[in-house]
């Protein structure tokens, strides 16, 4: 192995080690709790070390809300069907979106607090775009089936999203909770009531 492939994997190393010590003092105190300074105590490097890496606890946490929607997308997706209509998958991604909220609540949480970028900013996040698509494309799926072809597939994008992590936040205000069979009926409500409305 040359130099220059040392050097590279060394910065590799030292970069995964740092978001695996701020992962850690997530899981285990909160994402409220890092701080640059915490982070290079856990891994014993000082902190002009991490600020060759990262250019701030934001540019940390940044990864972190990338790595939650690249999951998210793809836990989505491994539940479609090409052989369910267009109804039938919009209505089985909404039920995804909530089971991976629940199962990965510390990386649900992330994403949609500190770390969830301005509006903006969130247009030049690849992996923000990708799952903001896929959900697009599903519900002009079934606008083109409905009597309603011109209907705006981004607002209703954007009202689909909103009744999803709603329905979400208002479950995980008690952040011991786990969804009981009442939120289960909400969100099938919730879910037929939106696509009933979009299929018309």
């Amino acid at each position: 192995m040359g130099v220059l492939e040392r050097k590279q994997r060394q910065k590799e190393e030292v970069r995964n080690s740092i978001l695996t010590a701020a992962w850690s003092i997530i899981q285990t105190e909160g994402w409220q709790a890092i701080s640059i300074r915490k982070i290079a105590d856990a891994i014993e490097y000082s902190v002009p070390v991490i600020y060759n890496h990262f250019e701030s606890k934001e540019a940390i946490m940044l990864e972190f809300v990338k790595e939650g929607f690249r999951q998210l997308r793809d836990h989505i997706q491994a539940q479609l069907s090409d052989e369910d209509r267009s109804c039938q998958q919009l209505e089985i991604a909404g039920k995804a979106y909530w089971q991976f909220a629940f199962a990965n609540q510390a990386t649900y949480q992330l994403m949609f607090g500190m770390g969830l970028p301005p509006c903006e900013r969130a247009r030049q996040v690849p992996e923000i775009q990708s799952f903001s698509a896929m959900l697009v494309s599903l519900i002009q799926k079934v606008i083109d089936h409905s009597k309603q072809p011109d209907t705006n597939a981004f607002l209703k994008f954007h009202t689909f999203w909103s009744i999803l992590h709603g329905l979400v936040s208002i479950q995980m205000i008690n952040r011991s909770a786990t969804p009981d069979e009442l939120s289960e009926l909400v969100l099938e409500d919730a879910i037929y009531g939106f696509i009933k409305a979009l299929a018309v």
